[in-house]
């Protein structure tokens, strides 16, 4: 789970504090944990300072606490403010930001070349995958992922994200989908055929970051007219 610390404190001597930070990220370049940094000062207090620093996790956080420049940095720090800071450690329960991220990672790893990766960490274990023209749902990870080998032994593809919408757990990502025709796909062998879709892809999130449950919406009878398994209707 994403894990937040909340410095507060008080300074009137924040050039140096700034200085000081600069510092320690460069001293600790290649081991600091945290991901993102960000620091606000109070409209109405010049002297009030908020940071708000990122990490993968909890432990993540706490392995950075350990590194022997973060003590002495702190004491430095807290000799340079007003009033001895408070921290706030804080379990992040949304993240719509990392939520779509997570959309655009799992759509390039799909599409990725070469074996499948392990998706443990996009997807929990008892994801549920819902398409119109499939039935059933696919239920758990390893039935998404001969869902997914079917289109990889079909197609070479990759998608392109063109739009996304986030909020709350939820995600909609619109993509388009290039790909080319190699191998058999629901009975059609492979042609060589270049193709193209568009469609959307609806996730829930879990607080972790991961994909819980997602929605397809693509116009595979498109795709069969693309791979000329309509044209004996069509005469």
């Amino acid at each position: 789970m994403t894990f937040m610390q909340l410095i507060d404190c008080r300074t009137s001597r924040f050039d140096e504090m700034n200085r000081l930070m600069e510092n320690w990220v460069e001293q600790t370049r290649g081991r600091r944990t945290a991901t993102h940094s960000v620091i606000g000062k109070d409209r109405s207090d010049g002297a009030h300072f908020v940071e708000i620093v990122e990490f993968p996790s909890y432990e993540e956080a706490m392995r950075n606490s350990k590194l022997p420049e973060t003590d002495r940095i702190f004491q430095e720090m807290v000799a340079l403010c007003d009033e001895v800071p408070t921290f706030t450690d804080l379990d992040v329960v949304r993240d719509e930001q990392l939520y779509a991220a997570t959309a655009r990672r799992f759509l390039a790893t799909i599409a990725s070349e070469g074996e499948l990766p392990p998706l443990d960490d996009l997807l929990v274990e008892d994801y549920h995958d819902h398409v119109p023209s499939d039935e059933p749902d696919a239920i758990g990870m390893d039935a998404f992922r001969r869902t997914v080998e079917m289109w990889r032994g079909g197609f070479d593809f990759e998608f392109t994200v063109e739009d996304q919408i986030a909020q709350g757990d939820r995600v909609c990502t619109r993509w388009t989908w290039n790909a080319t025709h190699h191998g058999d796909f629901l009975g059609i062998p492979g042609s060589g055929r270049r193709v193209r879709m568009t469609g959307t892809y609806v996730q829930r999130c879990s607080s972790e970051g991961k994909i819980v449950e997602g929605w397809w919406e693509y116009d595979r009878l498109g795709l069969m007219g693309q791979l000329g398994a309509l044209d004996d209707l069509e005469k």
